[in-house]
């Protein structure tokens, strides 16, 4: 089983590599560096703070990705200890990162803060969903996860985001009754 989902990893790893082009490289490292520490995402929960009508959403985006950072960067990863596919850091496009590879803390922190956006602002949730997309894309592309990694880290990012709006929600209903 452990050979088979490698196999199927370094294949489709292998496959996406042969997408890089001169053209996309810097496009691919704009989404994967808008990322770094969960950036773009808090910039998009401060302002959401900054209105009212919208704080309870900004504040659930930033408690969701603290908790996909704790769970993927301070536990999974450490625990796990999946070297990343890169192996001569020269032929990367972006600074090799120093931590472990699964899951991929961008696709998990994206996709946490995506499955809020997406339940509190559904006009604009493909617009969130797609920059996630890219963001976790990215990951692959410059060589830095494989796609197991990216795949898990969307699916726990959900299950967070999840997780966040269900226990938030029922905190926010009791309290607006006392």
């Amino acid at each position: 089983m452990i050979k088979a989902l490698q196999y199927y990893d370094e294949t489709v790893l292998t496959f996406i590599q042969g997408l890089n082009h001169p053209v996309l490289d810097p496009v691919m490292v704009f989404f994967s560096k808008i990322c770094d520490l969960g950036m773009i995402w808090v910039l998009i929960a401060l302002i959401l703070l900054s209105f009212k009508k919208h704080r309870k959403t900004g504040l659930f985006v930033l408690i969701a990705l603290l908790i996909s950072s704790i769970i993927g960067e301070g536990i999974l990863k450490n625990w796990i200890q999946r070297a990343r596919p890169f192996t001569a850091e020269d032929l990367l496009l972006i600074a090799p990162p120093s931590s472990f590879s699964f899951p991929s803390g961008h696709a998990m922190s994206s996709f946490a803060a995506c499955g809020v956006l997406a339940h509190f602002l559904i006009k604009y949730k493909w617009s969130f969903y797609i920059l996630g997309t890219l963001i976790a894309f990215s990951r692959l592309y410059l060589f830095v996860h494989y796609p197991l990694d990216v795949v898990c880290g969307i699916l726990f990012g959900l299950l967070v985001g999840w997780g966040v709006i269900q226990i938030g929600t029922t905190h926010f209903e009791k309290r607006d009754k006392v």
